[in-house]
């Protein structure tokens, strides 16, 4: 068997809203709308025969309640959800979990730290920024005006997208075993995008649910946030990158939390790695010349970045220079205005 199988996708698009493709037996793919740049999600039912393993939920919106009920009345055959499984903790994949539950399903599988990152912050309600957001965003280098406008706004907040979560769970961990949709999945955690994001990989065929651990054609978001500003998410990206790699085959399609399913892992994990490993390159290079980390944007990112997506491109740039930062490359001292300078030290 090689490893180098380039990346296809078996569907050329995606199942329309309010649809449903069957992507194995058993296991149904839904997409659901966003209301950002990335304008949606992918999510899975996992056919347990009287009921229905739901695999990551959507945000918690009205319409996206509505698409749910015409999936259970219409494709999903009327059969109750019975479990909620959250890859992740991010609003996307978990807005809808406890609004599951709420409803009658019987349980809430995650990891622990997914769900307790979620449920904190779904308690955590800002009407204002708070001193550590507006420190962050000044050491990154925010624009003045912008960071102005930054600091009148409301912020976001979970609770704006996110149900509240049951007060039980029941806990996935690494190397455990998961039972759904007729077959028996391994659990291995992913690191770097969110902490604990689960990963399933089926002993029965070559299927693995990747979440956004392992996308085809986009990038993961790896971001440094003020709960934690000395963060190195980078490296746990890297690291677990590098587990994964040992376990994924060419044949195995990949069931992912945006874009399309893909075949040819092994030769997206290579990317996955590359991409950051020549970022980071670039970027000590960049660094010759004293800069704060919105002037790092334009060798990290090669598309413009307009405010829809500046906050992303902030928290991504943090995590490469902490990266850099913390592995001795590179040098940060704080300017007269509160933001950080970084230098190479080559």
């Amino acid at each position: 068997m090689t490893l180098n199988a380039p990346i296809r996708f078996p569907w050329e698009t995606p199942p329309a809203v309010g649809e449903t493709v069957e992507v194995a037996e058993g296991i149904l793919w839904i997409r659901l709308p966003l209301p950002m740049a990335l304008d949606h999600v992918n999510v899975f039912a996992l056919d347990d025969g009287d009921g229905w393993t739901i695999v990551d939920t959507g945000f918690d919106s009205g319409r996206t309640r509505a698409i749910w009920q015409a999936l259970l009345d219409g494709p999903m055959a009327g059969k109750p959800v019975r479990r909620v499984m959250m890859t992740h903790h991010h609003p996307d994949h978990c807005g809808l979990a406890g609004w599951f539950l709420a409803q009658g399903a019987d349980e809430l599988v995650s990891s622990r730290t997914a769900w307790l990152t979620a449920r904190m912050l779904v308690l955590d309600v800002q009407d204002a920024p708070s001193d550590a957001a507006v420190t962050f965003w000044r050491r990154a280098g925010m624009p003045p005006d912008l960071l102005s406008r930054r600091i009148a706004e409301r912020p976001f907040n979970f609770a704006d997208v996110v149900h509240p979560l049951p007060i039980g769970f029941t806990r996935l961990q690494e190397g455990d075993v998961f039972r759904a949709g007729g077959r028996t999945w391994d659990v291995r955690m992913g690191d770097g995008h969110a902490p604990e994001h689960v990963t399933l990989w089926s002993r029965e065929d070559a299927l693995v649910i990747g979440g956004d651990q392992l996308l085809p054609s986009i990038s993961a978001n790896i971001g440094v946030h003020p709960t934690e500003p000395e963060a190195d998410p980078l490296s746990e990206w890297i690291d677990a990158t590098r587990r994964l790699a040992q376990y994924g085959r060419d044949d195995h399609l990949v069931l992912c939390g945006h874009k399309l399913p893909f075949t040819g892992l092994p030769t997206r994990l290579r990317q996955m790695i590359e991409n950051h490993t020549s970022g980071l390159a670039r970027l000590q290079e960049h660094l010759q010349t004293p800069r704060t980390a919105v002037e790092c944007f334009p060798v990290l990112f090669k598309r413009r970045i307009d405010e829809g997506v500046f906050g992303l491109a902030l928290v991504e740039a943090v995590a490469h220079l902490n990266n850099l930062h913390q592995s001795g490359a590179v040098s940060r001292s704080l300017r007269e205005d509160g933001a950080y300078i970084w230098q190479s030290r080559e």
